[in-house]
C-alpha cells in the first residue's frame, strides 16, 4: 500500500510544482498576458488526457507483464529527456502565434516526463486495484489532488521566494529521477507478480469484467460536460482575476488549488458534497459574479477576488460532487479518468483557442457559470435517488426551472451586451481591445481605445484638435516634459539633432504628437490589434512629422535581441505597459533595466508611466535607479477637463544634469509618491505583494 501512496503522491507533486515554474520562465517571453497560463493549461491538460488514455489502453489491452516494460521504457526515455529548461532558441520572433507558439515549446521542454507524470494516477490505482482486490482505489486519488494542493501552495510560498528559476528547475529534475526509480518499482512489482496468463485471456476477463459494469451513454456524456464545466470555468476565472489584478503565480496558483480542493473533498468522502448546501452556493455565488462583474470598478480589487473565487468553488463542488455521485464500478476506473481529462481538455481547448477566435468579448465566464447552474438541474433530473428525479414533483421543479432560466438570461445579456458608442472590437491571445465614441464637454467628439476598463489613447476629432496631448500624455506630464524640455530640444550649432526616442507600448500612438521633424521614434508593441487599430481609427502616426517605426513583439524581448547587434542610443526612453490592471512585472527586473540602459544614449531620460489604480511602482524603479546610479524625479499632473487631461503619475531617470537643473523642468518635479523603501525585483525573485496599494 505505501509503495503506491507514495508512487502518486510524488508523481501529483511534481506535476502540479512544474506548471507555476515552466509558466515563469517563458511569461517574459510572451508580454506577460493571462493568455500564457491559459495556454500552458491548456498543455497541462491535453498531456493529462494522454496520459490517462494510455493508463486506459494499457490496463484494458495489455497483461501485467507487457504493462510493466512498457513503462519501464518510458520511464527510462523520460529520464533522458532532462532538465526542463526551455532553450532561449524558443524566443518567439513576433510574427508567429503565440497559442500554438507555447504549445509547441511546451512539447519540446516537458512534453515526455509531464505525459508520465499524467499517467501515474489512474495506471498506479489500477495496479493497486488488481494488487488489493476489493480495496476501493478512489482515495488514491483524493491523495494525489492533497499532493497537487501540496505543491501549488509550497511554490508561491517557499519555492519561489527561496530557489532561483534555474536551481528550480534542476531541484525538480532530480526529484522526477527519484519518482521514476519509484515508477519503476512498482511496474517491476508487477513484472515479476504478473500471472502466466497469456495476454489474450487477461484481456478477455477484462473485458467481461468492463462489460458486467457497463456505463450508459447518457452516463458518459455527462461525465464530460461536468469537467469540460469545472475547466471552462477554472480557466475563465483565472483570466479575469489576471486581468483585474496581475499576471502572476500567486493568482495563477489559487483558482488552480480551488479546484484541486474540490476534488480531494468530493472523492474523499460523499459526506463533503451536499446538494442541499452547494446548490444554493451555486446560485447565490452566480448571481454575485454577476453583479460584480457588471459594476467591477465599483469594488475593492479583494471583494472581486473573494466573490470570483467563492463562484468557481461552488462550480467545482457541484462538478465534482456530481461526478463522485455518477462514479462507475472500479473496472471502469481508467475510463471514467479518461473521459474527466477529455472534458479538461475540451473546456480548455474551447477556453485558449476557440473562444479568442469567435467572440469579440471576454464570455467563457458567463458560459462556465451557466452550464454549472443548468447541469446540477439534470443531475437531479438523472439521479434516482433524489426526490426530484424525473422532474418530480412539479410545482419544485417549475420553481428551479424558472431561477436557473433567469440566471441564464441575465448571465447571456451581459456576455452579449453591446456599447452604443463602441466602433469595433477585437480579441486575440492578449485580451480585448474596442475602439469606442466620446463626447468630452470642453473638446468636442473623441475616440479611444480601450483594453478592459483602461483607456489606452483618446484622440480629438474636432478640426485643429487631432493632436492636442490628451489622457495621460499632457503637456504636463512625465513623457510631455521629458519630451519638451530635454536639453537636445535647446541645443544650436554642431550640438543640435532630432531626438531618438523608444516607446514600449504603443496604444493609439497618441505619444506621436511630441514627433518633430527630424525626430525618430521607434515603438515596441507586442500586440498586432493594437497595431491595427492604432492605424485605421487613428491618425496620430499619420500626422506625425518625425519618422515612425513599430516593432512588434514582446519589448523585453525584442530589445535584447537589438542589444546584440548594437545601441539603439535612445534619447528618450518611455515605458507605456504599467497603466492597466494587469502588472508586465517582467519588464521592471534588474536584468530587464541592464537591457535598457545599454540602450540608452549618454545624457538620455528613462520615463516610466506608474499611474495605476491598484499598485505603488515607484519603490521599484527607484530601486533600479539606485542600483544603475541615476537621479530620480516625479512628474505628475492633474485632471484638467479644459485640455482633456488626466491625472498621471510618472518618473524620470537620468544622469543629465542640464535636463535636471532646467528651471522649467524643476517646476514640473514632484516628491515622490511612495513612502516605501526601494525594492529591487529580479528575474528569479520579485513579487507584486511588496507593491501592493
Amino acid at each position: 500500500m505505501f509503495r503506491f501512496a507514495l508512487t502518486i503522491f510524488l508523481s501529483a507533486f511534481l506535476l502540479f510544482q512544474v506548471q507555476p515554474l515552466i509558466g515563469k520562465y517563458i511569461l517574459p517571453w510572451f508580454g506577460g498576458s493571462p493568455g500564457v497560463w491559459t495556454t500552458c493549461m491548456l498543455l497541462f491538460q491535453v498531456l493529462l488526457l494522454g496520459g490517462y488514455a494510455y493508463a486506459h489502453f494499457a490496463t484494458t489491452r495489455l497483461s501485467q507483464r507487457a504493462q510493466g516494460w512498457l513503462h519501464l521504457t518510458l520511464l527510462l526515455i523520460s529520464v533522458c529527456t532532462l532538465p526542463i529548461v526551455p532553450s532561449d532558441a524558443w524566443k518567439p520572433s513576433g510574427e508567429e502565434s503565440p497559442a500554438w507558439h507555447i504549445l509547441l515549446l511546451l512539447v519540446n521542454t516537458i512534453g515526455i516526463p509531464y505525459f508520465l507524470l499524467s499517467t501515474t494516477g489512474p495506471l498506479v490505482q489500477s495496479w493497486f486495484a488488481q494488487t488489493y482486490p476489493g480495496r476501493s482505489p478512489f482515495r488514491l486519488y483524493a491523495l494525489s489532488n492533497v499532493g497537487s494542493l501540496l505543491a501549488l501552495l509550497s511554490y508561491p510560498f517557499i519555492v519561489e521566494p527561496s530557489l532561483k528559476l534555474g536551481t528550480q528547475a534542476a531541484v525538480w529534475s532530480i526529484a522526477y529521477i527519484a519518482f521514476a526509480m519509484l515508477c519503476g518499482w512498482n511496474a517491476v512489482r508487477m513484472i515479476q507478480g504478473a500471472k502466466l496468463a497469456a495476454p489474450a485471456v487477461a484481456v478477455a476477463t477484462a473485458v467481461a469484467r468492463s462489460a458486467a459494469d457497463a456505463v450508459s451513454r447518457g452516463t458518459k456524456i455527462l461525465w464530460l460536460l461536468l469537467a469540460c464545466t469545472a475547466s471552462i470555468m477554472l480557466l475563465a476565472t483565472t483570466s479575469q482575476i489576471c486581468q483585474q489584478v496581475a499576471v502572476t503565480p500567486f493568482l495563477w496558483i489559487v483558482p488552480l488549488a480551488i479546484y484541486l480542493i474540490s476534488f480531494i473533498l468530493t472523492f474523499d468522502a460523499p459526506r463533503w458534497y451536499r446538494r442541499d448546501v452547494f446548490g444554493p452556493l451555486l446560485a447565490i455565488s452566480a448571481a454575485a459574479a454577476w453583479y460584480v462583474v457588471d459594476n467591477g470598478p465599483a469594488f475593492s480589487h479583494n471583494t472581486q477576488l473573494l466573490v470570483y473565487n467563492l463562484a468557481l468553488f461552488a462550480v467545482c463542488m457541484v462538478c465534482h460532487g456530481e461526478l463522485v455521485r455518477f462514479k462507475p464500478a472500479p473496472s471502469q476506473l481508467t475510463l471514467f479518468y479518461l473521459l474527466i481529462s477529455v472534458g479538461g481538455a475540451l473546456g480548455g481547448a474551447f477556453t485558449a483557442l476557440v473562444a479568442p477566435r469567435i467572440f469579440t468579448g471576454f464570455v467563457e465566464y458567463q458560459i462556465g457559470l451557466g452550464a454549472a447552474c443548468v447541469l446540477l438541474l439534470v443531475c437531479l433530473d438523472r439521479d434516482e435517488k433524489c426526490p426530484l428525479y424525473r422532474c418530480r414533483p412539479l410545482w419544485a421543479w417549475s420553481g428551479l426551472a424558472c431561477g436557473c432560466m433567469m440566471l441564464c438570461t441575465a448571465l447571456g445579456k451581459q456576455a452579449l451586451a453591446s456599447d452604443a458608442t463602441q466602433i469595433t472590437a477585437a480579441r486575440n491571445f492578449y485580451g480585448v481591445l474596442r475602439i469606442v465614441n466620446r463626447e468630452h464637454p470642453a473638446v468636442g467628439p473623441q475616440v479611444a481605445m480601450v483594453h478592459g476598463r483602461i483607456v489606452h489613447g483618446v484622440q480629438c476629432l474636432a478640426e485643429g484638435e487631432r493632436r492636442r496631448a490628451t489622457a495621460y500624455f499632457g503637456p504636463d506630464s512625465g513623457f510631455g516634459v521629458a519630451m519638451r524640455l530635454h536639453p537636445l530640444r535647446k541645443a544650436t550649432g554642431a550640438d543640435a539633432r532630432g531626438l531618438r526616442v523608444g516607446i514600449v507600448g504603443l496604444g493609439a500612438g497618441a505619444m506621436s504628437v511630441y514627433g518633430r521633424a527630424g525626430d525618430y521614434i521607434r515603438y515596441y508593441e507586442i500586440n498586432p490589434d493594437v497595431v491595427r487599430l492604432a492605424k485605421e481609427h487613428f491618425s496620430f502616426l499619420k500626422d506625425c512629422p518625425a519618422k515612425t517605426d513599430i516593432v512588434l513583439g514582446d519589448a523585453r524581448v525584442c530589445l535584447e535581441r537589438e542589444l546584440r547587434e548594437g545601441s539603439q542610443q535612445f534619447d528618450v526612453l518611455c515605458f507605456d505597459a504599467f497603466s492597466g490592471d494587469a502588472i508586465p512585472m517582467h519588464l521592471l527586473t534588474r536584468e530587464c533595466f541592464r537591457t535598457y540602459l545599454g540602450h540608452l544614449a549618454p545624457g538620455g531620460l528613462l520615463v516610466v508611466h506608474i499611474s495605476n489604480n491598484n499598485v505603488d511602482l515607484a519603490p521599484v524603479v527607484r530601486g533600479l535607479a539606485a542600483e544603475a546610479g541615476l537621479e530620480v524625479r516625479s512628474v505628475g499632473s492633474g485632471d484638467d477637463l479644459s485640455k482633456a487631461v488626466q491625472r498621471s503619475d510618472w518618473l524620470i531617470l537620468t544622469k543629465n544634469e542640464k535636463f535636471l537643473d532646467d528651471a522649467v523642468a524643476k517646476a514640473r518635479f514632484r516628491a515622490i509618491p511612495s513612502q516605501r523603501d526601494p525594492i529591487v525585483w529580479t528575474d528569479d525573485f520579485g513579487s507584486l505583494h511588496q507593491v501592493l496599494k
